[in-house]
């Protein structure tokens, strides 16, 4: 094999094959395992969280395999209207032209276009990550058969009465032209201003109302203040003339006001502000929009305002107040300001005709049953009951809690890419729903001349996703695939989305799946944050992507990535410093399999991760350990292959130790995933790996490979070496897919193993029959020793092969019989020169000591240590230590440094002053012994 661990030349070659050869189709046993993959958007390029949370989905996946079980891992992307119809727009728009000018149709051409051309990115790199799902059943949200199951649930929920047309508040963009979900629109705190205007009284003065969006005053219908407020409670029933419009509006009192807040009168525009929405329905108050889908003024306000942009009106409008004396003040003020994801603009609270569905009625006008009772309640129950479990649990509580609040769901977005709403209108504005015109017309009986459009508007594109689980086994279809893996076994998905996805696929689920859950289990997962705990963001500069880990990048093309595009140039140049502080050689590459393996150690329930590169070097140096450990074994049964299986062979006490303890790790592992605790699973062959059987087995080992023992014993522990080895292959196979495939291909053979790939190999398991608990025992005492030797060693900075005489001093019966049976052991690799047992009351001279249970470990320290030298070594790290704890002491004891340095690198640097400690104490100690001698 080759010298050296090299990730590139053999991960897309293993990836190719698996694909080519079918593995990652089901094909198994009797008990199904599926997950299906959140859709990434087709537009997506590969991130950080992405690739955590296929990372686990992939464990998953392999582990169950592993396990015998019929697996099938369902992939595919969604449709992402609004991020897919921008991309198109962008490219129309840098040629000039616009959707428009396309039309509708020649536009969606275009958008199927671009997908087909550039659409399977994402896919691609998810490739490069090692997920092995079943890539031949590979949907998308807009394909025919998805769009069949699409069509289906909106015409039962119509004919039920549970999807409507209203007109109600919602998010608005004014540069998309289209309604917004919650999750579409980030609010980030900006710096802005807080006006105070005078509106006055008809009997006279005037009330303060303060407003962050003066311009929405032309469509103020009340002022509102709280009915238990002294202040003002006396004015409820009164009017405002509104200033500028000359309207005359009500006082209103109402609970949602607080009165501690401002002046306590807050202006109502129940067709611009969300809450005041709710304010106006309660007291029946006039709904004025004032804006034009631009977020224009529109012709309900003052001729001199109309056509104006938003923003302009807002300094017209303020200085009328002024020039008028109604303009009390204007404070400085910090607020959320909510922007489109996709546009950037300021979102408006726009009143508007959209489709709903139902989530909130019990029951319809018309005697029905509404959303509440057939899709809130029982989505509700699906939890309650335990038919749905959450890890960790405590996220139920927030699912309950949205539920429990919601509101109906708006569906319809204002664009062209997307499943069209299957609705139609004729000229006197009546809905006909079907799937097509001719259905339409033979559902309603209606006249063959009757004229007939087709709504403009297309879906959410979160009410596809919320099919995801049956409709991509074949639903509406009854398929052999939805009557095998529905329900689907667990959805691995982050909180962020509990509310927008999770809901609404157990809402849809249980309403269209005779009342079955679409899955079992939610893991949620953390985010992927920086190493210093932020969130990762491009103007943080602290963006990390994943391939850039995987096949390394250099210091410039780093810095392109970071600050190109860049509007701000301080900000690029803050960014630049920052990456070449980071990254002064660029980021050098580590392989899949030490990202992979990355990921799994930082996995622990529902708690963020801070990814740190460190710990990926980490891992790529644990790539290593296990290549270099392969080469030694291959090394040490060279020219006796053939007779691995076969022949007497006889185990040495090593070999049943490190059988016994590979028997735990296979409970360990198989516990650890099945609890969804992968950090404790890679812990466990991390330190199995490489502390059990590299840094010990192997090293005991080699006094029996090479020393005069019994061929017998040869035998065994040649057959140990490789067994045990290929059964940790076969452990470490669901998180380090890559390496562990290429070394199975030599020991699989060796181990007597059947099959052309370790995918599809069995996971090993606990067998009661190997666990070993005296030769744990034996090898635990073993090692107790040799460490207590070697520690003696490095504490008193003896070199590490200098042959040591070692006395043994309070020796039980028990310790001079493991002695006689170790003693060849001990002395090879302790590096022992000879072990004398001292009698009892014996005087033994100047020692340096060690514990093995009541056992002492003496080296006389006459002759094998220069004492002023060592003494002198000591006194200046010493000194140098002191210097060090006074440095860090200061700055700790400095106020300004603890009070405005970032909380993780005050802790940094307690942390550097607590280890400092630590090793002034024990070298102190250190000095003490050997100044005594």
């Amino acid at each position: 094999m080759e010298k050296t661990y090299d990730p590139h030349k053999i991960e897309s070659r293993w990836y190719e094959t698996w694909e080519n050869a079918g593995y990652f189709s089901p094909a198994g046993g009797d008990e199904p395992y599926c997950i299906m993959i959140p859709p990434p958007n087709v537009t997506g390029t590969l991130h950080m969280g992405h690739a955590f949370q296929n990372t686990v989905i992939d464990t998953l996946i392999r582990f169950h395999r592993m396990k015998g079980c019929n697996t099938l891992w369902q992939p595919g992307t969604d449709h992402a209207g609004i991020a897919t119809q921008m991309v198109v727009e962008r490219q129309l728009d840098a040629a000039g032209q616009t959707r428009h000018d396309l039309g509708r149709e020649k536009f969606i051409e275009r958008v199927w276009q671009w997908k087909e051309e550039s659409g399977g990115t994402i896919t691609r790199q998810l490739r490069r990550l090692g997920a092995s799902a079943d890539w031949s059943r590979e949907r998308f949200t807009m394909d025919q058969g998805l769009s069949d199951a699409v069509q289906e649930v909106f015409i039962k929920l119509y004919d039920e009465g549970i999807i409507y047309r209203g007109n109600r508040l919602v998010n608005w963009d004014p540069v998309l032209h289209t309604a917004l979900s919650d999750l579409e629109v980030l609010s980030e705190e900006e710096d802005g201003h807080l006006w105070h205007l005078r509106y006055p009284l008809a009997d006279g003065g005037h009330l303060v109302v303060a407003t962050t969006r003066p311009e929405t005053m032309l469509g103020d219908t009340a002022v509102a203040v709280h009915p238990e407020d002294e202040r003002y409670k006396h004015l409820i029933g009164s009017t405002i003339t509104l200033p500028i419009v000359g309207r005359e509006i009500p006082v209103v009192g109402d609970e949602y006001v607080d009165p501690e807040f401002g002046s306590g009168c807050v202006k109502i525009t129940p067709a611009h502000d969300f809450n005041d929405y709710e304010v106006g329905k309660r007291h029946n108050l006039e709904m004025i929009n004032i804006f034009t889908r631009d977020a224009a003024i529109n012709d309900n306000a003052p001729e001199r305002f109309r056509g104006m942009d938003r923003f302009e009106a807002r300094k017209a409008i303020i200085a009328e107040f002024d020039e008028l004396g109604l303009l009390e003040k204007i404070d400085k003020h910090k607020l959320k300001v909510p922007r489109g994801d996709r546009s950037g603009t300021v979102v408006e609270p726009y009143l508007t005709d959209q489709w709903y569905v139902d989530l909130t009625r019990d029951t319809l006008p018309d005697g029905r049953p509404g959303g509440k009772q057939l899709i809130t309640d029982p989505a509700i129950n699906a939890v309650r009951s335990g038919n749905i479990r959450f890890v960790p649990e405590n996220w139920d509580r927030t699912y309950y809690q949205w539920l429990e609040n919601i509101q109906d769901w708006c569906i319809s977005r204002q664009l062209w890419w997307g499943h069209r709403i299957p609705a139609w209108y004729d000229d006197a504005g009546n809905i006909y729903v079907g799937t097509d015109e001719a259905a339409v017309r033979a559902k309603y009986n209606l006249a063959d001349d009757l004229s007939l459009r087709q709504d403009e508007d297309v879906l959410d594109t979160w009410f596809s996703s919320a099919l995801w689980p049956f409709s991509t086994l074949g639903w509406p279809q009854q398929t052999p695939q939805l009557e095998t893996f529905y329900p689907t076994s667990v959805l691995v998905t982050g909180f962020d989305i509990i509310f927008f996805w999770v809901a609404r696929m157990i809402m849809f689920g249980v309403k269209f799946m005779d009342g079955e859950v679409p899955f079992r289990e939610v893991y949620i997962h953390g985010l992927v944050r920086d190493g210093s705990g932020q969130k990762m963001s491009k103007s943080k500069g602290n963006v990390l992507d994943p391939l850039d880990i995987i096949d390394g990048i250099t210091l410039d093309e780093l810095l392109t990535k970071r600050t190109s595009n860049m509007m701000q140039q301080h900000l690029a140049d803050k960014i630049a410093k920052q990456t070449k502080k980071e990254f002064p050689d660029g980021i050098p590459s580590f392989g899949t399999d030490a990202l992979r393996f990355t990921f799994a150690s930082l996995a622990s329930t529902g708690r963020d991760v801070r990814f740190d590169l460190k710990r990926v070097e980490g891992y790529r140096n644990f790539c290593n350990k296990i290549w270099n450990a392969s080469r030694f074994v291959l090394m040490n049964i060279e020219g006796h292959e053939a007779s691995l299986q076969n022949g007497e062979r006889e185990l040495s006490l090593a070999d049943r130790w490190i059988i016994s303890e590979l028997n735990t790790l296979a409970r360990t592992v198989s516990e650890d995933i099945g609890k969804y605790r992968f950090d404790l699973a890679a812990q466990a062959l991390y330190e199995f790996t490489w502390n059990n059987y590299c840094d010990w087995y192997l090293e005991l080992c080699k006094p029996v490979l090479n020393g005069d023992a019994d061929e017998k014993l040869k035998a065994g522990t040649r057959h140990t070496l490789v067994t045990v080895f290929e059964k940790l292959l076969r452990l470490m196979h669901p998180l380090m897919p890559f390496i562990t495939e290429e070394l199975w291909q030599q020991y699989g053979p060796l181990a007597g193993a059947e099959g052309k790939t370790i995918m599809l190999q069995s996971l090993p398991q606990y067998s009661d029959a190997q666990h070993d608990a005296e030769a744990e025992d034996q090898i635990a005492w073993v090692k107790q020793f040799i460490m207590g030797i070697r520690k003696i060693r490095s504490e008193m900075d003896i070199a590490p092969g200098k042959p040591l005489p070692v006395l043994l001093e309070n020796a039980s019966a028990d310790d001079q019989a493991r002695l006689a049976t170790h003693e060849v052991l001990l002395k090879s690799l302790a590096r022992i020169e000879s072990i004398t047992v001292l009698g009892e009351g014996e005087t033994p001279p100047e020692s340096a000591t060690a514990l093995v249970g009541d056992l002492k470990l003496l080296i006389p320290l006459a002759g094998l240590i220069d004492k002023d030298a060592e003494l002198a070594r000591l006194d200046k790290e010493l000194g140098r230590l002191q210097g060090e704890i006074r440095r860090l002491s200061g700055k700790l004891g400095n106020e300004n440094f603890v009070s405005r340095a970032p909380a993780e690198v005050v802790e940094k640097e307690r942390e550097k002053l607590r280890d400092a400690q630590s090793a002034e104490k024990h070298l102190g100690e250190q000095r003490a012994k050997i100044a005594a001698m």
